[in-house]
Formats: structure tokens, C-alpha cells, sequence
């Protein structure tokens, strides 16, 4: 089997309904030369089975990294992640975030050497993110405007993000007042950058560790793109008990500390560097 052209890492822990519904989503890309490699943060067996049965239904190649539950350390994961990924570049998403079918292609089309892309994504409420069935998904009807007003969605500017096309798009990402930071839940880089920076700072629990990935890369000289209006990802919603205020106060200082000293790689990184 030939080696595809771009790795997907997708992160998750316990929550294998919204894992099934984000693969099932990468199956209907219209750039399907790709691998997706599950960083999973300690999941239980019912991630593992699902994963295992999903690998003979799509049209490409997972890679399930897993390591036992320690608590909150996704930045390890993905750094394992990172490692496991066969190709020279990569996106991160996340294992609640639905991609629509031209998000890979997005991606592929966008990249260049010496930047990263920063994408956003669409935040859906409980009872919409559970409506969402695999036949939704297969014919995007979870993209679709109407649908979702239909099923309880509100009128907002927002919602330019799943409606803007062509120079529509290419407008709203110049004009956006948001910074095309590194976002965890869609962003992209390569893979020889990411390494140059020894990855995610694995001090950092949860709150901000994507942003700090991103500002090391800018320190090192990367630029980035901002795609959020064009690369789009519904966001399931879900509750977030793993937030708390010692770890965004941790994280914030070591943010700090980066920009300050302009740091480019970590010493707590893919490879642990000894002081």
C-alpha cells in the first residue's frame, strides 16, 4: 500500500459516539490521500473495539496510539502521535469536530512551506451535536444551514462559516479580527517544523498548549494563513471537566516565558533535553 501524502491526528478520550460521527466524517473527504492517527488519552475498551471495526468500513488507513490514563496529558499523546505520523505533513483536529468534505482538500491546497494554516470551528449545542446521524453526515446534511435552523440552530454572523463560498470565504479570512493561531482542533504544519520545535510542551495540561506549539513555530520563523472560513469543522458539544484554574494559570506562564525568552523548542517536549 502506497504512503499517503498528509497524516490526520485526531485526539479523543471516552467519548466514541462523537469519535464514530468525526470518522465517518473523513470518509466522505474529496482528498482522500490520507492516514489518521487516534491520539487517545487513555480510553477505555469500547474506543479500541469501535476503532477496530471502523478500520474495515473506511477508505483509509488508521493508526490507534493509546497510552493508560494518567489524567489530563494530551500534550504527551500527541507527541507519541507525532512520531507515529508516516507523512511530511500534518493536521490536528480533534475527536468531537465533524470535518466537512473538502476540509482535507483545504488543507492539501493551502499549504506551504514555511508556514501553518489556522482554521476555526463551528460550535453546534447538545441537542444538535446528538441529532447527527451517520446518514447526516454521508450526505452533509450537518452542514447545511436550513437543516440546521430547522433542528433548533439561531441566526448569527457566525454562520457565514458554513455558508461563504469562493471569494466570500477568501474575504472573511482577511477581514477576520481573529489571529491564525495554532488551534488544536484544526490546524495544520509540517511535520520537519514540529519536530524542530520537539512538539507539544508536555508541562502543559489542559488550556492553551496548541496556541504555545504555535507560538515556539513563530519564534522559529514560521508564518501562518488563516483558513477558518474555508476549512470547516462542526464542534459536538460535550462537557469539559478535565478545565481548572491551576492548569490555565501553569500554562499561562510558561506562554509567558516563551514569548518573553522567544523560545523555539521545548525541553519537555517529543525528546526530553536535560538543562
Amino acid at each position: 500500500m502506497q504512503t499517503p501524502t498528509i497524516s490526520i491526528i485526531i485526539s479523543t478520550y471516552n467519548s466514541v459516539e462523537w469519535l464514530k460521527k468525526v470518522l465517518w466524517g473523513y470518509n466522505q473527504q474529496t482528498f482522500l490521500d490520507f492516514e489518521i492517527v487516534i491520539a487517545d488519552d487513555g480510553s477505555k475498551e469500547d474506543t479500541r473495539i469501535a476503532i477496530d471495526i471502523l478500520k474495515n468500513e473506511v477508505k483509509y488507513p488508521i493508526t490507534h496510539v493509546w497510552h493508560e490514563d494518567n489524567g489530563f496529558q494530551k500534550s504527551q499523546i500527541l507527541n507519541k502521535a507525532i512520531i507515529a505520523c508516516k507523512t511530511p505533513y500534518i493536521i490536528m483536529s480533534d475527536g468531537d469536530c465533524i470535518p466537512r468534505k473538502d476540509f482535507v482538500e483545504v488543507h492539501n491546497t493551502n499549504k506551504e512551506q514555511g508556514y501553518f494554516l489556522s482554521g476555526g470551528y463551528f460550535m453546534l449545542p447538545m441537542n444538535i451535536s446528538n441529532l447527527i446521524s451517520k446518514k447526516d453526515i454521508e450526505n452533509q446534511n450537518c452542514f447545511d444551514i436550513k437543516w440546521l435552523i430547522k433542528n433548533g440552530l439561531k441566526k448569527s454572523f457566525k454562520n457565514n462559516k458554513l455558508t461563504a463560498k469562493g471569494w466570500e470565504q477568501k474575504v472573511l479570512n482577511f477581514i477576520t479580527p481573529t489571529k491564525a493561531t495554532w488551534n488544536g482542533h484544526n490546524a495544520s504544519g509540517w511535520k520537519k517544523d514540529i519536530l524542530a520545535i520537539n512538539g507539544f510542551d508536555e508541562r502543559m495540561q489542559y488550556g492553551g498548549q496548541d496556541r504555545e506549539l504555535g507560538e515556539r513555530l513563530f519564534n522559529l520563523g514560521i508564518k501562518s494563513k488563516q483558513i477558518r472560513y474555508s476549512a470547516v469543522v462542526i464542534h459536538l458539544d460535550h462537557p469539559r471537566g478535565y478545565a481548572n484554574k491551576e492548569s490555565w494559570e501553569r500554562n499561562r506562564n510558561i506562554r509567558k516565558e516563551t514569548k518573553t525568552l522567544k523560545t523555539t523548542k521545548t525541553n519537555f517536549g517529543i525528546k526530553k533535553i536535560e538543562r
